[in-house]
């Protein structure tokens, strides 16, 4: 069997980057430090109205596990309210399932199949700082429309930030052209296969960028271009997750993890990402955090399971875990106390130090 390096929090024996895995040119690579000066400020007097309210439109009755695990990881990424919000004929089911987080019907045309225009009135009348849209929503023609609305919003001057995942993303591809006009910030989380479609509708032939499963020069030059045309944050997941701003500014994670293979862990992402764009985090931010969040937590998972059986609904608890972690090296930095690993550091399964992890289509 080969030789593999210490999986959970310890120190790495490579040295080539901050988190010992190779570094690639042109783009940062995510660490403890960087990450943790990313984290919101929690005021000690502050009410769960502070700390964002994120809108989630996730969900159907084949796909109903997705939502779930979305509004979970919201939760536990630190957001104060998560509504949830399904087609009307559905929310009696979701309101039985949902305990922390409150429900919205949406209008329908038909069973499971919404109404789009009344669809973006509700929505546009509800209170919320983000949106996540896409886990587990039903394909149709119903929710490319309300993609595209949702991105337009002109009468709204500061529309809400959005991630964009799953059945949002296989909407966009099918849209022409449909980065111009936009008005709304997104972060965008597709997996290899769904940034192909997404490039392929783009007029950009996939092929050209090369292998995007192995090969993290490519990843790093197909996510830069992606985001730099569209104008977007680009979250490319996969073993070494690449998140790319529109400003051509790129960040590589270190987390390989193949525990994180799993049906639901990229629900668990968006989730974790739109909570924290609901707290008021850029979207360039929001992704590097959540991305770093999800995978200490995939890593704290591996630790204690193995490279195989990690179930998603297993994420969102070790996700406030690593958060905790990463606020204690935030409080030493911000009191000039000398960052180290001492007997207090925690790590996201409440134990050492370290990072390891990674996203849902690895090694697929």
């Amino acid at each position: 069997m080969a030789d593999r390096a210490p999986v959970g929090f310890g120190r790495r024996p490579d040295t080539t980057s901050p988190q010992g895995v190779p570094e690639v040119d042109g783009a940062a690579s995510l660490d403890d430090e960087l990450v943790a000066g990313l984290l919101p400020e929690r005021p000690s007097r502050g009410h769960k109205g502070i700390f964002g309210k994120v809108l989630v439109i996730a969900g159907s009755l084949d796909y109903a596990g997705a939502a779930l695990l979305v509004c979970r990881a919201a939760g536990r990424t630190g957001v104060g309210l998560v509504t949830l919000a399904v087609p009307e004929s559905l929310q009696p089911l979701f309101a039985a399932k949902v305990v922390e987080a409150t429900t919205m019907a949406l209008p329908e045309d038909d069973v499971e199949e919404i109404e789009p225009e009344d669809t973006l009135a509700r929505i546009l009348d509800h209170e919320h700082d983000a949106i996540v849209l896409g886990p587990g929503l039903r394909p149709g023609l119903a929710i490319t429309e309300l993609v595209r609305a949702l991105l337009a919003v002109p009468e709204e001057p500061t529309p809400a930030p959005i991630v964009l995942d799953a059945e949002a993303l296989r909407a966009l591809a099918s849209l022409d052209r449909w980065w111009e006009g936009v008005a709304r910030r997104a972060v965008l989380t597709p997996h290899t296969g769904e940034f192909a479609r997404l490039r392929s509708g783009s007029g950009h032939d996939p092929a050209a960028d090369g292998d995007l499963l192995s090969d993290d020069d490519a990843r790093v030059a197909a996510a830069r271009s992606a985001a730099t045309s569209w104008n977007q944050v680009v979250v490319l997941k996969g073993a070494r997750t690449v998140v790319a701003a529109p400003d051509g500014s790129v960040a590589v994670a270190p987390f390989e993890n193949p525990a994180l293979a799993s049906g639901g862990t990229g629900d668990v992402l968006s989730g974790a990402i739109g909570a924290l764009l609901a707290q008021g985090i850029a979207p360039f931010d929001a992704a590097r955090l959540g991305v770093y969040l999800h995978g200490l937590a995939g890593d704290a998972v591996r630790e204690r399971l193995g490279d195989a059986g990690l179930l998603a609904s297993d994420l969102p608890d070790a996700i406030a875990m690593a958060r905790k972690r990463l606020s204690v090296i935030a409080e030493r930095r911000a009191s000039g106390k000398r960052l180290g690993f001492g007997a207090h550091d925690v790590d996201a399964a409440g134990r050492g130090d370290g990072a390891s992890g990674g996203s849902e289509e690895a090694h697929t």
